[in-house]
């Protein structure tokens, strides 16, 4: 373990700097998934085939995300996160060029894979930051992440009602947002491994203790995964909606995760972890009874406004019960975020096959289901309600505790 220590300013600059890393992943998605409907178009690709292909980013993540440890270990956090995520932001303009089904699937394993190491390590150093502070903060990381995916499916709004080329559109973005990463992560903490520490594992299972809590994350991932990628397709193809009030659902579902998300460390430390679930699945479930019934471009889109405010405050809550579980949070954590990021990534390609044999109101009754399941298991986040302990005084060293 190092001895070096950071000043409780230096964490708390360390801590806005890695909420405008979330902010930079975020608008990465956000830019992606409101021009989803270009690229299938420019692809030539049928809803299925579309399915098969948002598969892979979900194989490159599976394959990828357990390297991000060792390459952590190998450049130290900071040089790790700056390579990762620019490699992240690179990767968008990728999928939009791509002519047909092969190449749009080798352009999505790429996109996929840098996602998720990216992702493995910028929340690696949020975990990191919040036991240094000593008070909850996942919720507002994962609310700038929400908040970057606003501004970047909000870019994409504009960019769809426009017309305009989504290989322009994504190959400026791309170059906006990997300036944004670098001059980030020059100001979040620089962990280094102690002398004497092993690399980590490339391949490690889950323990015991994050199956359940990763179970509960997956249903919410799957239905922000599912609603990300398809809100948009389902209100043009579904209730033949313009290609702008298509996007601007997408926009309106991320608008409501950023809002809860903001809100969410306030909640649960006021009610709970086990009762904000409960009552965030309900909202979630009503939200795709709303999506399956309601028949109307409107009412479509405030179920989906209702399912992004009802899975805001899960995952930083199954994150916060996986530290606080087990003898290695550390591990639970690293098992909680592949469970959870595959579910993200698989469910595009679940909701276009079942799509294809049957529609896409069926597929969306199964996202229903799993909202409904929140409700249920809520109780499994039990460990995700802190008890608050004495915080540092404001201006305390604050020991850097490298693992």
């Amino acid at each position: 373990m190092s001895t070096v220590v950071y000043e409780r300013r230096e964490v708390r600059s360390a801590r806005y700097a890695v909420a405008a890393v979330f902010a930079v992943h975020g608008a990465v998605t956000g830019s992606f998934a409101t021009r989803v409907p270009w690229i299938q178009d420019h692809a030539g690709v049928s809803a299925g085939q579309l399915g098969l292909a948002l598969a892979f980013p979900a194989l490159g993540a599976s394959v990828a995300m357990p390297l991000a440890g060792r390459v952590s270990h190998r450049f130290g956090a900071r040089t790790a996160l700056r390579g990762l995520l620019a490699l992240w932001t690179l990767a968008l303009v990728l999928p939009s060029l791509s002519p047909n089904l092969l190449t749009l699937c080798l352009a999505l394993f790429v996109y996929g894979a840098t996602a998720g190491m990216s992702d493995v390590a910028m929340n690696a150093l949020g975990v990191e930051i919040e036991n240094r502070l000593d008070k909850s903060i996942m919720s507002g990381l994962h609310g700038m992440w929400s908040a970057g995916a606003l501004i970047g499916s909000a870019a994409g709004t504009l960019a769809a009602h426009l017309g305009a080329d989504a290989r322009l559109h994504h190959a400026l973005a791309a170059a906006v947002l990997t300036v944004a990463g670098l001059v980030a992560c020059s100001r979040v903490l620089d962990l280094q491994p102690a002398e004497d520490e092993d690399p980590p594992p490339r391949f490690a299972l889950p323990p015991r203790s994050a199956l359940l809590i990763g179970a509960v994350g997956f249903c919410a991932v799957f239905a922000e995964g599912a609603s990300l990628d398809w809100s948009a397709v389902y209100l043009r193809d579904q209730l033949e909606a313009s290609a702008g009030l298509a996007a601007a659902c997408t926009t309106g579902f991320t608008l409501t995760m950023a809002l809860a998300r903001f809100a969410g460390d306030k909640v649960v430390d006021r009610f709970g972890a086990v009762r904000t679930v409960r009552v965030s699945g309900v909202l979630a479930t009503l939200g795709g009874l709303l999506i399956v019934a309601g028949g109307h471009p409107a009412v479509a889109m405030t179920g989906f406004a209702l399912m992004g405010l009802g899975i805001a405050v899960v995952i930083p809550l199954c994150f916060a019960a996986a530290g606080r579980a087990g003898s290695n949070p550390s591990l639970a954590i690293a098992g909680v975020a592949t469970i959870t990021y595959t579910s993200g990534l698989v469910a595009p390609s679940a909701i276009g096959g079942l799509a294809q044999a049957t529609s896409l109101v069926v597929s969306f009754g199964l996202v229903t289901a799993l909202a409904f399941c929140l409700v249920v298991f809520a109780k499994v986040l039990r460990a995700g309600d802190r008890e608050r302990r004495k915080v540092s005084p404001p201006n305390a060293a604050v020991p850097d505790r490298q693992s």
